[in-house]
């Protein structure tokens, strides 16, 4: 009996698998290869390869060849890079990206023994406010806590206004537990909550519960919207307006969701400020290639730390109802504001006060969370969207995509509520609950003039004042040297340098390149969050580092 070798192939999301005997040399074959098929279909498209079994390579991706000893071909993975999601090989998120990986590897290298110049790894990368020692508020923890176990209701330790949150919490969700699902759009009562937490914050404005979406985190939020927004091929394809520098969030998603990003500009030079005239240069260059149809706004920002003022969000909604453009409000920091003369501003309340030609036409979705400001809880996953003067019949579509990942974290939502509806004057927790929160944004704001004053005592380092958020975005100055040595490896200038301060000093920062600069300037972003204590070593750390590659490199 003659070898026989098989080679199963895809064509046109038909299965066909090639019989083929190896009579190359057997008399009157000439050397061709005697071929059966057998198809899944009586109209085979593979009648010209079926003459012979010289496959090429052209075809990698959709012919997977393996021979076992046998002869019998074993299948090839479906899934692989070739065959993957192209837009999914386009995503980037610098915040965890190949730096911080390396880092996670010289702690395990610590804790296995190897000696480094540095004792513990400082990561200043990320804001997870918990990771870098910031306490959560016992009040949020002890309704937490009697909605997981509703037997504490009975335990006389925790306070009434706390088990009073928890019986609430525990009658709007299904069969009293904390792990039922919820609507898709979310608990019912927290919606209204979150309402009117608006409310009162944007003094007296309505705000529908119908308009309220519980979302994982904001990030889920901003990724529905721009789901919603994104359409077209070519110079039709949906154009999305954000700042740079950017949380790369955005990047990420537009990148994934095949979108165009259009970057504009924050002014450095004016503290990271929004300039209208940098919005019209990038949106007109923008419409020869796409169709822009949102702006994205970080407000107070990350990774630049400004707060943006009222006159700004203004002059911002007038030119997104001039130029019919959607807006996204991400104000995820807006309890985080810092310095003198600043004050956040609700895009929301800004619009509504400007009058209804705008509050009732100019289309916004706001995005909120439970990650940052002073409660920090980012593990748990809670956040909120506001949408208005949205389409009904884009509302409708908005419901079934929210339906389809069933609903938020339910212990997030909670968290969410106890946020929007923390402890009053006369309740039992609210001095507690007060003392914690002051506690936590005083030492936050302390660590901003700290941060902004050490570095900028570093010749060659500038930075802005740290008006709000958690991050720093220091301007520094590299010499040629380290660029061209940079350049030569294939790494950002910015990144080399990182990377040469984590592998010498255990400081693990994000290289501005990841957030997006201008062209030939170079930044890092910091956390303001580790202890006072230790971000006071931290910034001698990099004060020193700085001086010592800056000497190394000239």
């Amino acid at each position: 009996m003659l070898p026989y070798r098989s080679l199963r192939i895809s064509v046109k999301g038909r299965n066909y698998l090639i019989f083929s005997s190896g009579a190359h040399n057997a008399p009157g074959h000439q050397g061709s290869s005697v071929c059966s098929i057998l198809i899944s279909s009586p109209l085979s498209p593979l009648y010209s390869v079926a003459r012979t079994l010289g496959i090429s390579a052209a075809l990698r991706g959709r012919v997977q060849e393996r021979m076992s000893k046998n002869g019998v071909a074993s299948r090839g993975k479906v899934l692989t890079i070739d065959t993957m999601n192209p837009t999914v090989k386009k995503v980037e998120y610098a915040v965890r990206g190949p730096i911080v990986q390396r880092a996670v590897q010289i702690e395990k290298e610590l804790k296995e023994g190897v000696k480094k110049p540095f004792s513990e790894v400082i990561k200043a990368n990320i804001g997870d406010a918990h990771a870098m020692g910031q306490q959560p508020i016992t009040f949020f923890r002890q309704v937490l806590a009697l909605c997981s176990y509703p037997e504490l209701l009975n335990d006389n330790s925790f306070p009434d206004d706390a088990k009073s949150r928890a019986r609430r919490i525990l009658k709007s969700c299904g069969g009293s537990s904390l792990g039922a699902y919820s609507a898709s759009q979310g608990l019912d009562c927290v919606r209204q909550d979150v309402a009117s937490y608006i409310e009162r914050r944007d003094g007296g404005v309505p705000s529908d519960p119908d308009n309220i979406y519980l979302t994982t985190g904001a990030s889920d939020g901003i990724v529905t919207m721009l789901k919603l927004l994104v359409c077209g091929e070519g110079e039709a394809r949906t154009g999305i307006m954000i700042s740079i520098p950017q949380y790369p969030l955005y990047s990420a998603a537009l990148a994934e969701l095949g979108a165009v990003q259009i970057n504009y500009y924050l002014n450095e030079e004016q503290c990271w400020s929004m300039d209208i005239s940098e919005l019209h240069r990038a949106l007109e260059e923008a419409r020869r290639h796409c169709n822009p149809r949102a702006l994205c706004i970080i407000n107070p920002g990350n990774p630049t730390g400004q707060v943006q003022s009222r006159q700004c969000i203004e002059d911002v909604i007038r030119f997104a109802a001039k130029e019919r453009l959607f807006l996204m409000a991400d104000e995820v920091y807006q309890d985080n504001v810092y310095a003198d003369g600043c004050q956040f501003h609700s895009f929301k309340k800004v619009l509504f006060e400007m009058g209804p030609e705008y509050s009732s036409a100019v289309e916004l979705a706001s995005f909120h969370s439970t990650s940052k400001c002073y409660m920090g809880e980012c593990g748990f996953r809670g956040g909120y969207m506001e949408v208005i003067n949205m389409d009904g019949e884009v509302k409708d579509q908005l419901n079934k995509l929210v339906s389809v990942r069933l609903c938020p974290p339910v212990p997030g939502q909670a968290l969410m509520d106890l946020v929007v509806n923390s402890p009053q004057p006369g309740e039992p927790s609210y001095n507690s609950f007060i003392k914690e929160r002051t506690a936590t944004l005083g030492a936050l704001a302390e660590k901003a003039r700290l941060t902004e004053q050490i570095l900028n005592t570093v010749p060659g380092i500038s930075c802005n004042p740290v008006q709000g958020a958690m991050y720093s975005f220091p301007l520094i100055t590299l010499p040629d040297r380290a660029i061209r040595e940079a350049q030569e490896m294939g790494q950002a200038p910015d990144m080399f340098y990182c990377m040469k301060m984590l592998e010498e000093t255990g400081i693990c920062l994000v290289p501005g390149s990841g957030f997006g600069q201008k062209e030939g300037t170079y930044h890092f972003r910091m956390t303001i969050l580790p202890s006072t204590d230790k971000l006071k070593i931290l910034l001698e750390k990099v004060k020193e580092f700085h001086q010592q590659f800056t000497q190394q490199y000239s």
